[in-house]
């Protein structure tokens, strides 16, 4: 007869701290990503670049771009979140904060999470056209534009994801 015992998973992958966000669900604490393998054994250093279009005019998809951010930071790869179309307004202060799911961490939450270990870009014409000025991001957040954005998704061992 079969082991028929449940066998607990971690939601957390090893070597990774972790916390509640205050939706009460697992995330992991962020962390500077570096070289070299990460918690996977000969896991290559790898860059993920997240592309988000939708703000609260679409809470979900947004959503999923900042968790997929945020948790990639959280598993140690190096993070690229550009923020373009009405996903721009979260470059400034407190506007992430608006954006609420049920069952998901809070967006201000992991925009702080991918900004602490990661890079956060505001598209220049997106901010132009918004008449946002780098005087008006959130401290630590660049403005680029698509050539920056090419040189970063066109980069070795580079997966880009465009929400």
């Amino acid at each position: 007869m079969a082991n028929t015992a449940t066998r607990k998973i971690p939601l957390i992958p090893p070597g990774i701290s972790g916390s509640l966000g205050e939706t009460g669900t697992p995330f992991p604490a962020p962390r500077r990503a570096g070289p070299g393998p990460r918690y996977g054994s000969g896991m290559p250093s790898r860059s993920l670049v997240v592309k988000v279009t939708a703000g609260k005019d679409d809470p979900e998809r947004c959503n999923q771009a900042f968790t997929v951010a945020a948790t990639a930071v959280a598993a140690g790869l190096d993070v690229s979140l550009w923020l373009t179309g009405e996903a721009a307004w979260f470059a400034l202060p407190e506007r992430a904060d608006d954006v609420r799911l049920p069952y998901a961490v809070p967006l201000g939450e992991m925009l702080a999470s991918v900004l602490a270990a990661g890079t956060v870009t505001l598209c220049t014409q997106c901010a132009s056209r918004r008449e946002i000025t780098e005087e008006d991001v959130i401290t630590g957040i660049r403005i680029a534009g698509a050539s920056t954005f090419v040189a970063e998704i066109i980069a070795d061992d580079t997966q880009a994801l465009v929400y």
